[in-house]
């Protein structure tokens, strides 16, 4: 038992003599914790690998880039991710099954941008009270919440988590029609409760006009705009095979290359950031992405002028520069520019 003055400076001097072990044993047990968390994780991925990954996602769902890496795990995988779903989705990602039992995995109504989780929790009880939506008019008869305004409906078309109602060009072209059969319908209900409420009243009709079809390149433009990401598909898709096959991409680049080392990298243009100089000139930033990653490149004013049209977001183009590192920050300096052919 320690007392008086010498408590302290002796619960001091036998500290110094545990703490060389405490230190050790705390490593230890860390180090076998880290073990089993491993051996745990990858037991999960390997048998239960689409219940592993939606748990992943559904963690990430506030991360688009970790999201995006682990889609691509997925396909690595051979697992199916798919886009949202009136039908099948609820708030985060969820599974579903195909026609032959396979496991997939599905997009959340909350990963929606523009829809908000009061609509897309009204959405999901309705399905669970009534059964799935049979057609887009049986949709609209049976979602009649104040948030279900054309911002809403376009960002459920857009994304194609309605493609199975219709084809979303002529969807979209519907929106007004669509909401004011919603109107119609609510204002109908409402005056049940009236003298004349006992009177049978005809349902009004939903007739969609015919309008064009939205082209691949703009389902994939709404889909990066309203999930942050491509989901059915990838504008580089056409050369995917000739891309795969190169040996260097975004994501090696950003590991392996050094200050000023020549690279010659294709994608897609994310971002066009233009800016005027002190001697009042136009140059930009742009985000370049592949399969892989994405990285920023810099186009000084002479060639940002020569290749304006090409710089543009959504453009398939094939860069050659050298490898800039600032501030722990790998860009391109653009040297050269050509569309992707």
């Amino acid at each position: 038992c320690i007392d008086g003055g010498m408590k302290a400076e002796r619960a001091l001097e036998l500290w110094k003599l545990i703490e060389p072990f405490a230190a050790y044993g705390f490593n230890k047990a860390h180090a076998a914790s880290y073990g089993r968390v491993a051996y745990q994780t990858a037991f999960m991925k390997a048998n239960y690998p689409v219940p592993y990954m939606t748990a992943i996602m559904t963690a990430e769902s506030g991360d688009v880039e970790k999201v995006a890496e682990t889609i691509q795990e997925c396909e690595r995988m051979g697992l199916k991710v798919l886009p949202p779903n009136v039908n099948e989705s609820f708030g985060d990602f969820t599974i579903v099954k195909d026609e032959k039992g396979v496991e997939q995995i599905r997009f959340g109504l909350y990963s929606i941008k523009n829809l908000g989780t009061d609509i897309g929790d009204a959405i999901i009880e309705e399905r669970k009270r009534n059964g799935k939506y049979k057609t887009f008019s049986d949709f609209l008869l049976r979602v009649r919440h104040k948030n279900l305004t054309k911002k809403s409906l376009e960002a459920l078309v857009h994304c194609g988590a309605m493609d199975e109602f219709g084809e979303r060009g002529q969807l979209l072209g519907n929106t007004e029609e669509a909401l004011a059969f919603n109107r119609g319908v609510s204002n109908l209900n409402a005056n049940q409760d009236s003298l004349f409420g006992g009177i049978e009243e005809a349902l009004p009709t939903l007739r969609l006009k015919e309008f064009p079809p939205a082209t691949k390149d703009e389902k994939l433009a709404w889909e990066k705009e309203l999930l942050g990401l491509y989901v059915s598909g990838h504008p580089l898709d056409a050369w995917r095979d000739k891309l795969e096959k190169r040996e260097m991409n975004v994501k090696k680049i950003k590991e392996t290359l050094k200050e000023g080392m020549l690279v010659v990298v294709a994608g897609i243009v994310h971002e066009c950031k233009e800016i005027i100089t002190k001697s009042n000139d136009k140059m930009a930033f742009l985000k370049i992405a592949d399969f892989t990653d994405e990285i920023e490149a810099v186009v000084f004013p002479k060639l940002y002028k020569d290749t304006l049209a090409l710089l543009q977001p959504d453009k398939c183009i094939v860069v050659r520069g050298r490898i800039s590192l600032r501030n722990g920050q790998t860009s391109i300096i653009v040297e050269e520019v050509k569309e992707l052919k």
